[in-house]
């Protein structure tokens, strides 16, 4: 499967895809869909690809206007690969690029908010779950009007008890679910 940009300033560039099979690629119809739901909301924003594996996601973001994308992933091999996409695509600027244990950022204090947090681990190791609960406790994170959207196998999927995120839609891509997270009112 080919990885490229599919629409903005980028449009067309192929990313390289990690090696191994460590990580899941996104298919163009799945991030066109996100994209279409978001729409004109992705300028300016801020994101934060939180298991970045190629980064797809975020140079999407980027490449259709977002402000600022972080990129995060616990091993190198996603690390690297996210930079030379980046590079590739002239975004060093717009993007910040950390190695890091998601779940020991999201513990951590918040130290900048995002309008959208997009979470896609591994498969079946209750990863997505994990991170949204952490971020479900600690919402400094996450901007008044921002979402969370968690890329997941469909198979995979739970309702959550959260106190201060709450799903209001789902979207089925093959074997892809996307579910969308806002803020409960009260939150």
């Amino acid at each position: 499967m080919t990885l490229r940009v599919i629409a903005g300033k980028a449009r067309g560039r192929r990313l390289k895809s990690v090696p191994g099979d460590t990580t899941r690629p996104v298919m163009d119809r799945v991030k066109e869909a996100l994209f279409n739901i978001i729409a004109g909301d992705v300028i300016d924003s801020n994101w934060w690809d939180m298991f970045g594996g190629t980064g797809a996601i975020g140079i999407e973001a980027l490449s259709r206007g977002a402000a600022f994308v972080r990129f995060s992933d616990l091993n190198r091999a996603p690390i690297e690969t996210i930079k030379d996409n980046l590079e590739h695509c002239r975004f060093i600027a717009q993007a910040e690029v950390r190695r890091a244990d998601a779940f020991k950022l999201l513990s951590a204090k918040s130290d900048r908010q995002f309008e959208y947090i997009y979470i896609a681990p591994p498969q079946y190791h209750e990863m997505w779950s994990n991170a949204l609960k952490l971020l479900d406790e600690n919402m400094s994170w996450l901007t008044d009007d921002g979402w969370v959207i968690a890329q997941i196998d469909p198979t995979e999927y739970q309702e959550m008890e959260l106190e201060n995120l709450a799903e209001f839609e789902q979207r089925k891509y093959g074997s892809t679910l996307l579910v969308f997270y806002e803020r409960r009112e009260n939150a």
